[in-house]
């Protein structure tokens, strides 16, 4: 079991690997550097290899599936994650691994966004879409976190063996996010100060597709874990339709004792219906997200109960 873990996912990071890896060798040197080459074409791994970092592959294309493959690889007491482009300062990671090791922390985010980020990055929908996920998040879940969708960040052996890795892509990190909020799990911010990509370096993020996985991402685990509040507010939204929708019928009947629109009856009648499924579905799903939350934290001291064992095996 290693002290420290850096780990960096790389895809086509040629121009920068090997300053990154070098960093982190320099910063921390007592960590194991992995990177994890994700089909590469370019000699990333090579490069990675040469500089000092193991080197291992994951061929599923995609940063969730890598990210993935290394939380199920490599056992640590604390794990940096950080990317291959350089754009995250390594000489904050002693101080972020710090707060994992002797404060607790499950989780440590390299908050980017309340430093250096908006005059760094040249991407203006980037910025507003970091600081919309950002409200969302933080409104929904009534967190803290600063910056949701930072790659940087410090975690615990816990928090690592007991998050379930769903995303593919880049909406890892608001996944990472959203299941620390919802699993009470102790975050803390560290500003770090970004800088953008290098020239020659290239971003693998397209900014609408991956957006709106983004969005996508936030909406299913809103819905898996608030599932109360998620269908709370679809019932309500078509109670109003339902009710709204009715009550012209309804007038009509207590004036003249006809009911002259039967179909919008019906259709009424069928909405309303399906607003009392969705709160009592809500209901359900609230109960059994309670019972998941109760296993959690049963699973949470087998995890520490291993984390010990593997200790002592050190």
């Amino acid at each position: 079991m290693d002290k420290i873990a850096v780990l960096i996912p790389c895809y086509n990071e040629s121009a920068t690997i090997e300053k990154v890896v070098k960093d982190f060798k320099r910063e921390i040197p007592e960590a194991v550097i992995y990177v994890y080459d994700n089909n590469s074409s370019d000699g990333t791994d090579e490069i990675a290899r040469a500089a000092g970092a193991v080197v291992r592959y994951e061929r599923h294309q995609g940063k969730g599936n890598v990210i993935r493959r290394m939380f199920r690889d490599i056992d640590a007491l604390c794990y940096i994650m950080a990317d291959g482009d350089d754009t995250y300062p390594a000489s904050e990671a002693k101080e972020m691994a710090r707060l994992v090791l002797e404060e607790q922390a499950d989780m440590v985010v390299g908050d980017r966004l309340s430093s250096t980020y908006f005059t760094e990055n040249k991407r203006p929908f980037h910025n507003f879409g970091n600081s919309l996920v950002r409200f969302s998040i933080n409104h929904i879940f009534k967190t803290k976190n600063n910056d949701i969708m930072t790659g940087y960040r410090a975690m615990s052996y816990q928090f690592v063996k007991t998050f379930p890795v769903i995303s593919k892509g880049f909406e890892i990190e608001t996944e990472m996010s959203i299941h620390a909020a919802q699993k009470n799990l102790l975050v803390r911010n560290h500003v770090i100060e970004y800088k953008d990509r290098p020239e020659g370096s290239e971003s693998k993020l397209n900014t609408f597709s991956d957006g709106f996985k983004v969005i996508g991402t936030i909406l299913k685990l809103f819905r898996t874990y608030k599932p109360l509040q998620f269908f709370s507010y679809i019932a309500v939204v078509l109670m109003i339709i339902g009710v709204g929708f009715l009550v012209p019928v309804i007038d009509t009947y207590i004036k003249t004792g006809l009911v002259d629109r039967f179909p919008t009856l019906i259709v009424c009648c069928f909405v309303i219906l399906t607003s009392i499924i969705a709160f009592f579905s809500g209901l359900i799903l609230e109960t059994i997200n309670w019972k998941n939350r109760q296993d959690f934290e049963m699973n949470l001291i087998k995890v520490d109960t291993l984390k010990k064992l593997l200790e002592k095996d050190r």
